[in-house]
């Protein structure tokens, strides 16, 4: 990618925080998956969950983007590189990939699992994740595949080989199994996009912005072409703490898009997966879902992913040309 004008220079990051904010990012990705699932269990409809997280997210950051001086100043930015087209239009399709997640949320966490839902993402980010940074699709450029970045990506996909023991694909239809997978390699995708963009308009929070106003609109659309063909959803749950998957969305995704330069895009996945695995075998065992696979296969899965992720973040792994 050349297509690059002179842009705000993103200051350097220490790499033990880098990488801690990755891993924070996934303890958010797998809360915010558990929290969506049980929206979409209660109201009996994935969509309309996902159009609810997606379009409390966009409201937070309307009034984040109107009273931050650098939201402010992030929207002119956006409006002037649309309108001159030095940002392309697939800076702007984050959300498509957000969308799609947060919809596979609330149709199969519910019944699958968070830890399930998450080795199916990793499977997805591990191998997307490899392929953007060894073409230089994301901010940091093209980041060399090295060996211990290769053992770190098989050691995740070896956890996911170990999340499917146990009789857990006739469990469950092959297609909930299936969209983790997808939403995984759109995570990566999603991530050195909202990475670019940032680039351009200097500031995470529009990045954020633009995911989740294309997200939404996405989703809104999906949920009442669903409703209109299934019928209208259950009645809302009362409790406030199940619509609060939009925010923690707002707040990884803004993390993610500030984080991406400073890691790459596999290692900014494979932090996440960390996160998100220990967080996922935490939640399952406190609220168990009907297809976990058992407390001793998520923690095999968590020791083997986590493993990955140290080898991969080794001296000498992350290398860019």
């Amino acid at each position: 990618m050349t297509d690059q004008p002179s842009r705000p220079q993103t200051p350097a990051l220490c790499p033990v925080v880098a990488l801690g904010g990755a891993v924070l990012v996934g303890v958010l990705t797998a809360l915010q998956a558990r929290v969506n699932g049980q929206l979409g269990l209660r109201l009996g409809d994935g969509f309309v969950a996902a159009a609810i997280s997606f379009g409390s997210g966009l409201i937070a950051l309307i009034a984040l983007s109107l009273i931050l001086p650098s939201g402010r100043r992030g929207f002119a930015r956006l409006r002037d590189g649309v309108r001159d087209r030095t940002i392309p239009w697939w800076m702007l399709a984050g959300g498509l990939a957000g969308a799609f997640t947060v919809a596979t949320q609330g149709l199969a966490v519910a019944v699958i699992g968070v830890s399930l839902f998450t080795v199916g993402v990793v499977a997805g980010q591990t191998v997307s994740g490899l392929v953007l940074d060894r073409i230089g699709y994301g901010p940091a450029g093209v980041v060399a595949v090295t060996v211990p970045r290769l053992i770190g990506g098989a050691l995740a996909l070896l956890a996911v080989g170990v999340s499917l023991q146990g009789g857990v694909l006739d469990q469950v239809p092959w297609w909930m199994l299936v969209m983790p997978v997808i939403a995984g390699a759109g995570i990566a995708w999603q991530q050195a996009t909202n990475g670019r963009l940032r680039q351009r308009v200097g500031t995470p929070l529009t990045a954020t912005f633009v995911n989740f106003l294309g997200g939404t609109v996405v989703l809104t659309i999906a949920a009442a072409i669903h409703v209109a063909l299934a019928g209208p959803p259950a009645a809302l749950p009362v409790e406030p703490w199940i619509y609060l998957g939009g925010i923690i969305g707002v707040t990884y995704i803004f993390m993610s898009a500030a984080l991406v330069v400073h890691t790459g895009v596999l290692l900014l996945g494979l932090g996440a997966v960390a996160g998100q695995l220990v967080t996922a075998f935490v939640l399952d065992i406190a609220w168990p879902a009907a297809a976990s696979p058992g407390w001793s296969t998520e923690l095999l899965m968590v020791v083997i992913a986590g493993a990955g992720v140290v080898v991969a973040a080794a001296p000498g792994a992350h290398r860019r040309r």
